[in-house]
């Protein structure tokens, strides 16, 4: 009987605290200033020329709710929140049944958000499952339901939805679906733009209609058993073709994407904005895209790719300052966000090897240094044997120069640099450079045998592009809050990690690829892009089976391309060429209105003398220049 007694009075205190907390609450929102709901949770992201190209986090095309079809209002609030006019915030039975049924399994099964709620996480918050998080949400829920009507809250969370693809809010979402504005779409529009929030990837009416009409399905059975259709409107659901349009009126570009969602990434890690600012803050973005760029890649790749499954990603970035100034990270973002500049990981083949000659220069060898080019064993002292071959199995039988190495992209040359340097020195170069990857010490690496991503390879090639200078790449270059103050931005430096004369030799050396004064006993391997470039690049290709690279760059801009396929296997070999043109297009495209020069500047320590450019002999008619630190030079 005690215990009884003890338990009720535990339960009477823990109701006149809970009703306390709950009065103090209601009275903080009551007298706090109403919440400015349509200035909050805005992000605009402007290109290199200060034009809008991207609104998120809410939509620039706000739909008053009187434009907005009764189809869509009522498919929200019968599949999110039924209860929605009846509460003020907070569904207290939907609470407790939430809490029952997930009790009863042992895991989170259903949530209990409503309308109100959900609307207050996108326009303030970020996800955090803390107690001061869910405190403030109850708080500026209150806030939202005391100082506006439901229609003003209804209104509201239509237009801060996320539908995917880059579309916030419910204009740009019926425009970009059905080419139609909020007011027109019908029941079977209204529910599979119903459907997407729930999960904007897995309910993609664009790559997996049939999903998102699963989805709208249920959304269609709530709508029934609340009222709002009929069992013929049910029955007769998704009986017509939907017809999804898939497109924007303007920088319809299928590739924009990617570069934007790797805006926000970097936004969410910059450290001079709070990451809550960053996701829900009233934010101004300035970055480096370059829009005419974007387009000619974008393109150059429906132009050049075929009509298969081969994916592609690409970079460019200016070398001065580390901008990345365009990015694709595949065909087409409505088939796939995954990025594969940025996120997969791939063999990089003979890309690897610029790396490598730079050691070997920076090691004492020169352009002109020469070992055999023929088929070899390398024999460990453990018995293991080693057996690279070149491409096409072509060998010079003769020994050859460093210039010839990378005209042909010879391996055995290439293997025999990496033995004579020991293997450590090339992990270590790599590193200097500024590759993240953890590469494997092994004979094969100058063949790329390791997997790197695009960006992180990105950061090694920006370093010889920029004359040995450490670069940061980066998307950002400016952010500022809604009133114009400067939050952020990004500052360039020199530093130098590199020998500018050892850099400046490398990248003369990798004119060879694309130099007819290199056909011999085999062709140059970027020989088919020389008519397509009126600049000077150092140039490197590089293939590894299931993998097309081709990396070019001088002082103005830097320039990756890749194909392959996501699941691997053997590619068509007409992506050899593909990758290049690619590369050239868009390279030449950023060049296209360059006054000045875009090659290095000599350094006042290198010298120039005329070789043969196979055996590296002199010869005073040659056409082709070797560079030396001087001193170096070979004398005859």
């Amino acid at each position: 009987m005690k215990n009884k007694k003890f338990i009720l009075k535990v339960l009477f205190f823990l109701v006149i605290v809970g009703i306390v907390i709950l009065s103090a609450l209601v009275c903080y929102a009551y007298f706090s200033p109403k919440i400015n709901v349509k200035k909050s949770n805005q992000m605009y992201i402007y290109d290199n020329n200060n034009k809008l190209i991207y609104t998120g986090s809410t939509t620039k095309k706000w739909a008053d709710i009187k434009n907005i079809s009764n189809n869509v209002l009522n498919a929200f609030i019968a599949s999110e929140d039924k209860n929605f006019y009846k509460h003020k915030g907070f569904d207290v039975f939907r609470i407790m049944k939430a809490l029952f049924i997930n009790g009863k399994s042992g895991k989170i099964v259903q949530g209990a958000s409503t309308i109100s709620q959900q609307y207050i996480k996108n326009l303030y918050l970020d996800f955090d499952k803390t107690w001061s998080r869910k405190l403030e949400e109850a708080v500026l829920t209150l806030n939202l339901e005391m100082h506006y009507d439901k229609e003003e809250i209804l209104e509201g969370y239509l237009n801060t939805i996320n539908y995917g693809q880059g579309n916030y809010g419910i204009e740009d979402a019926a425009n970009y679906y059905f080419n139609k504005s909020a007011k027109d779409l019908n029941l079977d529009e209204a529910i599979i733009l119903a459907a997407i929030p729930k999960n904007p990837s897995k309910f993609n009416p664009v790559t997996n209609l049939k999903n998102t009409k699963k989805r709208g399905k249920y959304i269609a059975s709530k709508m029934l058993e609340q009222g709002y259709i009929t069992d013929k409107d049910y029955k007769n659901l998704f009986k017509n073709d939907i017809q999804i349009y898939g497109k924007r009126t303007s920088n319809n570009l299928n590739t924009l994407m990617y570069y934007q969602d790797e805006v926000i990434k970097e936004l969410e890690n910059i450290e001079e904005i709070p990451s809550s600012l960053a996701k829900t803050g009233n934010l101004k973005i300035y970055t480096n895209l370059n829009m005419d760029v974007q387009t000619t890649l974008e393109n150059s790749i429906n132009s050049y790719m075929l009509d298969d499954e081969t994916e592609v990603a690409a970079m460019v970035i200016n070398p001065q300052d580390g901008s990345i100034i365009a990015l694709s990270g595949g065909r087409d973002y409505q088939n796939s966000q995954f990025n594969r500049a940025t996120q997969a990981k791939r063999q990089v083949g003979s890309t690897m090897k610029p790396i490598l000659y730079y050691a070997a220069l920076e090691n004492g060898l020169t352009a002109a240094t020469t070992f055999r080019s023929q088929k070899t064993s390398f024999v460990f002292s453990n018995n293991e044997i080693y057996n690279p071959q070149n491409y096409n199995n072509i060998y010079g039988n003769q020994n050859i120069t460093m210039a010839a190495a990378i005209a042909y992209s010879d391996n055995i040359y290439a293997i025999k640099t990496h033995m004579f340097l020991g293997n450590d020195t090339l992990v270590k170069e790599a590193q200097k450079m500024g590759i993240k990857a953890k590469l494997q010490n092994n004979v094969s690496l100058p063949l790329g045998t390791n997997e790197i991503s695009m960006s992180d390879f990105a950061n090694a090639y920006t370093t010889l592009a920029s004359g040995g200078y450490k670069r940061n790449l980066h998307y950002i270059n400016k952010v500022e809050s809604d009133d114009g103050a400067t939050l952020y931005e990004y500052k360039n430096y020199n530093n130098l990690l590199l020998d500018p004369n050892c850099v400046y030799i490398l990248n003369e050396l990798l004119t060879s690829t694309y130099n007819s004064n290199f056909i011999n006993y085999n062709k140059p391997t970027a020989l088919s892009v020389q008519n397509q470039i009126s600049h000077k690049y150092a140039l490197k290709s590089g293939s590894t089976g299931n993998d097309y690279w081709t990396i070019g760059y001088n002082k103005n801009v830097l320039t990756l391309v890749w194909n392959g396929n996501d699941k691997g296997g053997d590619l068509n070999s007409k992506y050899s060429r593909i990758s290049k043109n690619i590369w050239a297009s868009t390279s030449e495209k950023v060049l296209e209105n360059l006054k000045e020069d875009s090659w290095y500047e000599v350094p006042k320590n290198i010298v120039a003398v005329p070789l043969n450019p196979i055996t590296g002999e002199y010869d005073e008619n040659s056409k082709t220049l070797f560079y030396f630190i001087n001193g170096t030079q070979p004398t005859y």
